[in-house]
């Protein structure tokens, strides 16, 4: 047997056995995660008042969320009104109706997925 298959046989066992330790800390990782779960769940639930906290702030970090994405859309906007500004005007009216259309087919596509 020549050497590179002997070399090349104990790279390929050396990463299957990484592989699987890699899989097994994976699972740890998930198990661990699982168990802080339960505890928060437990703690959550013999205290009504925290829960209620927890919610609200949930609820205010996903308005902060939304309020962010609106706002990227708004800077997207004036980007692209920029970016029209930037064209030739003999182009400009060809390049807003190709605009409309890929927005237009873009939301519909968002709204089928509702």
């Amino acid at each position: 047997m020549p050497d590179g298959d002997i070399v090349s046989s104990v790279v390929r066992e050396t990463n299957k056995m990484l592989s699987s330790e890699t899989l097994v800390l994976e699972a740890i990782e998930d198990l661990v995660k699982d168990e802080m779960k339960r505890v928060i769940r437990e703690k959550l639930d013999a205290n009504p008042e925290l829960k209620k906290e927890l919610k609200a702030a949930v609820k205010d970090l996903m308005d902060a969320k939304i309020h962010e994405a609106y706002a990227v859309l708004k800077i997207g906007k004036v980007g692209a009104k920029i970016g029209i500004e930037l064209v030739p005007p003999e182009l400009r009216k060809e390049i807003g109706q190709e605009l409309v259309s890929l927005f237009e087919k873009e939301v519909g596509r968002m709204l089928e997925h509702e």
